[in-house]
């Protein structure tokens, strides 16, 4: 009996490893995942309805990501939305403008749905600002933004017109919470 158990334990471990594989392969080389956007993971720390989820999907070049940012139930109008370069216990300086309804973003950023909704993009290096320069993160260089997005070196939070310093936050690339979903919504 204990033989013919190690025999079905192996048999499914070989299977789900061979599923984990084909994902890879499917993929095609991009890194995709998704991220809960929470007031908790502000900082400091906000207790908010508000909510969110942040897709995004890097090609396997490192030179664009693909994002998704949907949130609703926010306490107050939307004002903008950025991905920041800093490590989740900090604020960090912003990186890339995902959306703004505030004067003087960045030409070309859209315009953020104030009551909630989602809003779609590409992220280039014209996108990636120079907020980070003085962490060596400077204007231009996608590939050392994909990087830090991979380390868990960036978040992305949503800022309202209560909670100007951002209501809900989400760390990118963090294995607490991510689910690596590889659709490419």
């Amino acid at each position: 009996m204990q033989h013919r158990r190690t025999k079905v334990a192996s048999a499914v471990a070989a299977a789900c490893a061979i599923g984990v594989g084909a994902v890879a392969v499917a993929d095609n080389g991009r890194r995709s995942d998704r991220e809960a956007l929470t007031g908790f993971e502000e900082v400091p720390a906000v207790s908010t309805p508000g909510v969110g989820e942040f897709r995004t999907s890097i090609n396997r070049a490192g030179d664009q990501v693909r994002y998704k940012l949907s949130f609703s139930g926010l306490e107050s109008a939307v004002t903008q939305a950025h991905i920041h370069f800093e490590n989740e216990t900090n604020n960090g300086p912003v990186i890339v403008f995902l959306c703004s309804n505030l004067t003087g973003p960045p030409p070309g950023t859209q315009a953020c749905p104030a009551a909630g909704g989602t809003i779609r993009g590409t992220i280039t290096a014209d996108d990636v600002g120079g907020g980070g320069a003085s962490q060596g993160l400077a204007a231009g260089e996608i590939k050392e933004f994909t990087r830090a997005i991979r380390a868990g070196a960036t978040y992305v939070n949503v800022h309202s017109v209560g909670r100007p310093g951002g209501e809900i936050r989400a760390q990118l690339g963090d294995d607490r919470d991510h689910d690596h979903d590889h659709d490419d919504d």
